[in-house]
């Protein structure tokens, strides 16, 4: 459909409402994992542009991780089993936040645990730390506690996790639960998020997958299964998202800002997310071929929405919605 009034692109307001009364300058994020602690990213993309940098998943510990390979291509994606490797979030307090802070970033933190206090550990020691906007509880993990079963994958066990997490941190920091597609019923584990106080979700983390490699005739991961990301899993990303915000629409979960990833690699990617229902939107896998990525889809979702005579991004949230 042609625009009656298409803008001018300067003239579309970006900001975007992170939850818990935090608005940010514009919705374009990192994905958790993909940009490390920013270090890296640095060099190509001033990180205080970013509406938010989502750090790689912290734990209350050091943990090495699973062993090599690591990563596999796939068609349109890729397979990661990383296995959460990271310094601890003592290390990541005392030397990842305040270079960050120095950069003028806004970070949101991810972090894991095994077990429910493990996730609440983590958040108690972001309070007060500059440069937070947020926490993202990676609840898409295992629960050792409960035989490997993923916190993610069942709602009282996301409950749990959720509500130990908004216990124990600073109540000025909105708290995002990030939830997996493999499940039978999404809506029903972002109700329990929310109902819980999860104040955001974000949605998807990876698709469990598998390579084999045919000349080996083993498993390309030494995991064997991992998680699969890029192009290959927008449709899945874009129809979570458009089924949670459809059920806040009805009354079913309740209403709290999306945060949509999964192969987003350009402004009209970003933009379908916005209309299925996000309110913000994070690059993760096209970091790997183009790190300047965020930035550009900023842009490009900023003309996207001007072109449609569309003045304000939040303006744009859930539109698809309409017609149902």
């Amino acid at each position: 459909m042609t625009p009656l009034n298409p803008l001018n692109p300067e003239d579309v307001d970006m900001s975007a409402p992170l939850g818990a009364g935090v608005t940010l300058p514009n919705p374009v994020s990192t994905a958790s994992g993909c940009a490390g602690y920013g270090r890296e990213l640095h060099r190509f993309t001033p990180l205080h542009e970013l509406g938010t940098i989502t750090t790689k998943t912290v734990m209350p510990y050091v943990r090495s991780g699973r062993a090599t390979p690591r990563m596999a291509e796939t068609p349109s994606g890729m397979l990661n089993s990383i296995g959460l490797q990271g310094s601890g979030i003592d290390h990541f307090v005392e030397h990842e936040l305040p270079w960050l802070a120095e950069r003028g970033a806004r970070v949101l933190v991810s972090v894991a645990g095994e077990r429910t206090e493990e996730f609440a550990e983590a958040a108690a020691r972001l309070t007060g730390q500059p440069g937070v906007v947020g926490i993202e509880a990676n609840i898409s993990c295992p629960n050792v506690a409960n035989r490997g079963l993923v916190f993610a994958c069942d709602a009282e066990a996301s409950f749990e996790v959720v509500e130990a997490v908004r216990t124990a941190a600073d109540p000025a920091l909105p708290v995002y639960a990030k939830l997996t597609p493999d499940v039978t019923r999404i809506t029903d584990i972002a109700a329990a998020c929310t109902e819980a106080g999860a104040d955001g979700l974000s949605m998807i983390n990876t698709v469990l997958g598998m390579a084999i490699d045919t000349d080996t005739m083993r498993p390309a991961l030494a995991g064997v299964t991992g998680g699969l990301s890029g192009p290959a899993i927008r449709p899945v990303a874009v129809r979570c998202v458009f089924q949670v915000h459809g059920a806040m629409l009805a009354g079913a979960v309740r209403q709290v800002p999306l945060l949509g990833m999964g192969g987003i690699a350009s402004g009209r990617d970003a933009l379908e997310f916005v209309l299925a229902g996000a309110s913000g939107v994070a690059v993760g896998t096209a970091l790997f071929n183009d790190p300047s990525a965020p930035l550009r889809i900023r842009d490009d979702l900023r003309a996207a929405l001007a072109a449609r005579g569309i003045g304000a991004f939040e303006d744009a949230v859930g539109l698809a919605h309409r017609t149902l």
